[in-house]
Formats: structure tokens, C-alpha cells, sequence
């Protein structure tokens, strides 16, 4: 059984790379989908398809839009959405997509340092699991996928 994993959350470092690394590593049945990674592009996509607006709110919303069309069909296609939470932006999509997977009623597991613990308190009483790092989601994808220990 081939499993697909939705991939959310920050961009700014390479998270997505060590765990797609590692499932290929290991030979595991898993597909990686996740959010459009050029953040110009995710940012400009509706005024670059839509047209121009004057102001950043219009901006931003058009943009919105249409990369919600991908991030509603992914996460509804997904087994298991992840969801990184990082130290270098305020991540509100990811709380937003963590909400969404939820809602959904799919597999969710977030991954965060310690020191958002109480932050994501909510977010995290929804996930099935807390990750500290990569290779632990990878560990746990291993685990539910074959029944055994990684």
C-alpha cells in the first residue's frame, strides 16, 4: 500500500529534503506532496494570474486563493499531514493547515522545538503525534506503516 504524506509548514530550511531523503533511504511506500516552495511565486501567484491590485492585502488575498486550490486538494488526498512549525517566521498557514487536517479528521503530526510547547498547546492536542525532528516523523511513518520499530 502506497501512502501519501502532505508535507506543511515553513519553508525557510530544509526539513522537507531530510525527511523525503530519508523515506527513500529506507524504501518506504510514501508519497511527498506538500505547498508551491518558490516563495516568491506562492506570494505573486494571483496578481501574476489574475492581474495587478494596488494594495498588499489584495495582493496577498488573491494569492491566497489560489494556493489554497492546491493546499484543500492535497491535505484531502493526504493519509498523514505534517506540519512544521519553525523559529525564524510566525507560521499562521501552518496552524491553519494543522486546523484544516483536523477538521478533516486526517493523521496529523506537528513538529516543533520544545520552546513552542505552550504556544501550540491546542495544535498539538489535535495531532496524533509531537516530533521534535525530522527523522522522528520518519521514524513514526516507519513504525505505523510496517508494524515494526525503525
Amino acid at each position: 500500500m502506497n501512502w501519501t504524506i502532505y508535507l506543511a509548514g515553513e519553508i525557510h530550511s530544509g526539513w522537507r529534503t531530510d525527511i523525503i531523503e530519508t523515506i527513500n533511504q529506507r524504501n518506504m511506500p510514501i508519497l511527498c506532496t506538500g505547498p508551491v516552495m518558490d516563495h516568491e511565486a506562492s506570494d505573486r501567484c494571483g496578481v501574476a494570474i489574475l492581474g495587478d491590485e494596488e494594495s498588499p492585502f489584495w495582493v496577498d488575498r488573491k494569492g491566497a486563493g489560489v494556493n489554497s486550490i492546491r493546499t484543500r486538494r492535497l491535505i484531502k488526498q493526504a493519509d498523514v499531514v505534517v506540519v512544521k512549525f519553525g523559529g525564524s517566521y510566525k507560521q499562521w498557514n501552518s496552524a491553519f493547515d494543522a486546523g484544516y487536517a483536523a477538521a478533516l479528521g486526517k493523521s496529523l503530526i506537528t513538529v516543533h522545538p520544545e520552546e513552542f510547547d505552550h504556544a501550540l498547546k491546542e495544535v498539538d492536542e489535535a495531532a496524533n503525534a509531537v516530533a521534535r525532528e525530522p527523522e522522528q516523523v520518519v521514524n513514526i511513518l516507519e513504525y505505523v506503516i510496517s508494524g515494526k520499530l525503525p
